[in-house]
């Protein structure tokens, strides 16, 4: 696939909250995930470092409340989206809004580096 058609599917598929399927179908094995400094989320590479975080995740969210993903930037092997989001975090009284752009990078039809940035919540030591 072309980095394009990559970036569409990705888009799809999010939007259609199947995010299994995208690291599945289209994340290279050797994927690297890469988080803003000061985030409580580690940066990570490989499929299962992957999986792991987005099973700590769905464990974490309890609804989600609004999503709104953007179309597609893409240039060269790269492309950008924006995702806007509302979640009930277990446990948290009033939801998050969290609010990122996504860079992800396509090599051999799959995306081999994920790197997102957004303003990390400051925990309180």
């Amino acid at each position: 696939m072309t980095t394009q058609e990559v970036a569409n599917q990705l888009v799809k598929l999010c939007r259609e909250g199947k995010f299994e399927q995208v690291l599945t179908e289209l994340y290279a094995p050797d994927i690297m995930s890469v988080e803003p400094e000061g985030s409580t989320w580690p940066t990570v590479q490989g499929m299962a470092q992957i999986m792991k975080k987005g099973e700590i995740w769905t464990k974490m969210v309890e609804e989600v409340l609004e999503s709104e993903i953007s179309e597609p930037i893409v240039a060269d092997t790269f492309f950008s989206i924006t995702m806007k989001s509302r979640v009930k975090i277990k446990d948290v009284s009033e939801p998050i809004r969290m609010d990122e752009v996504c860079v992800y990078q396509v090599r051999d039809g799959k995306v081999v580096l994920e790197q997102f940035f957004y303003q990390p919540v400051m925990q309180e030591a």
